[in-house]
């Protein structure tokens, strides 16, 4: 892809003790690009995300975000420097309101401390979370959950507050981890239109990791593939959820090449 990186992943390699959990894995994640990671179960594609955050150290490659090199950074450093997360399972405050689970993207990013040391940020700093918060739920079209306990919203709420939240961290480059799970087909269709306006307008970088191939054919313009820890494809959007390696991860080798498209070719 000929588009400027904001992430860049170079020959990464995991190792937990003796297991190879990703192996020589390479990425280039534009600005203002949605770019699909895709893969079986067990491939790869969240320990990736953690080796982009800090949460692993990886055994050997680097990874950058806008040219710097985040190797060594806390997960902190890294979010400061403009690297975003979600993750597979929901990570709200339930006893928190919707509107102050939203404003802790930004208070985290500024007070650069954990999940509550930023509580303790400036009086200054806290008033601008709560007006970029504000922002971010106007835009995922959620201001009216704004005063409800995080607890008491549907799924489908609560990944809108998810994607608000990170919104409001003004993160240079999002690494979204399935987010549309447990929404249902008008939910992801909304999803979907808000990731668009998140990387068109904003030029905010995605990396998505997604088994909907519905949403990762709406959104995606590149797609990646793992398997067993190994990237085994790159390319296009069409020609990835199109191509017989890619089905095979999926199906395995007999169905693809029966031309059983299943969730992947839909």
């Amino acid at each position: 892809m000929s588009v400027p990186a904001a992430l860049e992943i170079a020959d990464v390699t995991v190792r937990f003790g003796g297991l190879v959990a990703v192996q020589d894995v390479h990425l280039h994640g534009p600005a203002g690009v949605i770019t699909g990671l895709i893969g079986p179960n067990g491939a790869g594609k969240t320990t990736t995300f953690n080796a982009c955050t800090g949460l692993v150290k990886p055994s050997t490659g680097t990874v950058t975000l806008d040219g710097k090199r985040l190797d060594g950074l806390t997960p902190s450093r890294r979010a400061q420097l403009g690297l975003g997360r979600t993750f597979q399972r929901i990570a709200l405050w339930d006893t928190m309101t919707a509107a102050e689970n939203v404003a802790m993207g930004l208070e985290c990013r500024l007070a650069g401390r954990g999940p509550f040391g930023q509580l303790r940020a400036p009086h200054r700093e806290r008033s601008q979370a709560v007006d970029a918060a504000r922002e971010a739920m106007n835009r995922c079209g959620i201001a009216d959950l704004a005063d409800i306990p995080a607890g008491e919203l549907s799924t489908g709420q609560r990944r809108l507050v998810e994607l608000a939240r990170a919104i409001t961290g003004d993160f240079r480059f999002l690494l979204l981890d399935e987010p549309s799970s447990g929404l249902d087909e008008r939910e992801t269709e909304h999803f979907a239109e808000l990731l668009h306006g998140v990387s068109r307008t904003h030029g905010i970088g995605i990396l998505l990791v997604e088994h909907d191939m519905a949403l990762v054919r709406e959104v995606c313009s590149y797609i990646y593939c793992l398997d067993f820890g190994q990237l085994i494809y790159e390319g296009e959007t069409a020609e990835a959820l199109n191509s017989d390696v890619v089905r095979a991860a999926y199906l395995g080798a007999e169905e693809a090449e029966e031309g059983v498209v299943g969730a992947v070719g839909r």
